[in-house]
């Protein structure tokens, strides 16, 4: 599902870090690679894990117009959030400030031409195509194309799970192991070192081994958040997280976790016909 829109994402939670510790700080929180700001226009997701390596946040990095360091994380609250992080902040030569609320996020689903005067315009994939994102003051109107109209409520959903985006309280959820999600791909750096986590991250990967798995399927339009999936001798073999309300076709997108070892998956409509389900990424 390809279209050029724009997406509110309102005002999220917004911690800035600063001081001359800030990135050598962030880099023992966060899963991502903080350094690649330096070199990176971009917003880059980030997870925030225990020290059993289970998720806590899932947030988005990324550098303000004067340096500073960003943390954002929508629908999160902002007093939780900057309590975990600065739980470990001691002796390091780091100032936090809480601009929650001073800043709203629109996000492009492409790239919507130069960013108005006082705007800071970042490259991001939150939604699972690269766009741009736009942090705009709240003391700033701005008016925008038509070219990229608005992309809300089930039109919105549909576009989620079309690029197999996780959401929170779906299929992220405090306690998840962040690779079952598949954020391994997009949100951990395995090269850059400790952090909270860390060992528990890295023997993941060098394991080679999940008790589930995400996945994004396009199947028969009949699915419903309460179709059971079941493998090849009937028995259950995971959990939809997310059925898109939008069907093309008579085909429907759903994001859901699977078993270890789950083959040959599939779902029974109401009629008793069987459906695969197969991933798509």
């Amino acid at each position: 599902m390809s279209v050029n829109a724009r997406i509110d994402c309102g005002t999220p939670a917004l911690l800035e870090f600063r001081g001359p510790d800030a990135v050598r700080f962030l880099n023992g929180q966060v899963t991502q690679d903080v350094r690649r700001l330096d070199a990176e226009n971009a917003a880059l997701p980030s997870c925030i894990t225990d020290a059993k390596g289970r998720l806590q946040f899932r947030v988005w990095l990324m550098k303000s117009a004067d340096g500073a360091l960003w943390v954002s994380a929508p629908g999160v609250d902002a007093e939780a959030l900057e309590a975990r992080i600065t739980r470990y902040l001691i002796a390091d030569e780091v100032e936090v400030a809480d601009l929650s609320g001073k800043w709203s996020l629109v996000h492009f689903t492409a790239d919507p031409g130069a960013a108005p005067a006082g705007v800071i315009a970042r490259e991001s994939a939150r939604f699972g195509v690269v766009g741009t994102d736009w942090w705009i003051p709240a003391s700033l109107a701005v008016d925008f194309s038509e070219s990229f109209p608005l992309l809300q409520g089930d039109a919105l959903e549909a576009f989620r799970v079309a690029h197999g985006v996780p959401a929170w309280d779906r299929e992220l959820y405090d306690g998840l192991l962040p690779p079952e999600a598949g954020l391994d791909t997009s949100d951990i750096s395995y090269h850059k070192g400790c952090y909270i986590g860390q060992e528990v991250i890295s023997r993941i990967k060098h394991a080679g081994k999940l008790n589930k798995r995400l996945i994004h399927a396009r199947v028969d339009a009949s699915v419903s958040m309460e179709s059971e999936l079941l493998d090849a001798a009937g028995k259950p073999a995971g959990e939809i997280t997310s059925v898109s309300p939008v069907s093309y076709g008579g085909k429907r997108d759903i994001m859901a976790y699977l078993k270890r070892g789950a083959l040959e998956v599939y779902f029974m409509s109401p009629d008793g016909t069987r459906h695969p389900v197969g991933a798509e990424n």
